[in-house]
């Protein structure tokens, strides 16, 4: 009796304990492509059934005396508030490039400023002899 009493409160005491909420769903891959070419040329996509997509493709570059790896891409899915979020990418020797309407903008240059630096560029400082 002593141990069906105890195996009864263990049991009890692990139901009361609170249980991991799990509120997410696996989401099926609709489409998958990738392919690697020998030559390091690659190019990869993907679309999901909840409206997630993206793509990518790129390969290496010569970058002065470097190699490096230049990449242009982009990707698309719905915010949580429902707002179409569609963004595309050029990677390379500038850097990170992305271009999308929902991606903040600087404010204007003040036109003071503007006529600063077009002084500055129309009358560059007179290079100095070593």
């Amino acid at each position: 009796m002593y141990k069906l009493v105890v195996a009864s409160i263990l049991l009890a005491t692990a139901y009361a304990l609170p249980q991991p909420q799990v509120h997410q769903r696996e989401i099926r891959i609709l489409r998958q492509n990738q392919d690697i070419t020998p030559e390091g040329q690659y190019a990869w996509e993907y679309e999901t059934e909840n409206g997630i997509s993206a793509q990518e493709q790129g390969g290496p570059k010569a970058i002065g005396p470097d190699v490096g790896t230049a990449a242009q891409g982009g990707f698309q899915y719905t915010s949580p508030e429902g707002i179409p979020i569609v963004l595309t990418y050029v990677a390379d020797e500038n850097g990170f490039q992305p271009q999308g309407a929902h991606l903040p903008t600087p404010p204007p240059i003040p036109p003071q400023i503007a006529r600063a630096l077009q002084w500055i560029a129309a009358h560059p400082e007179p290079q100095l002899r070593q």
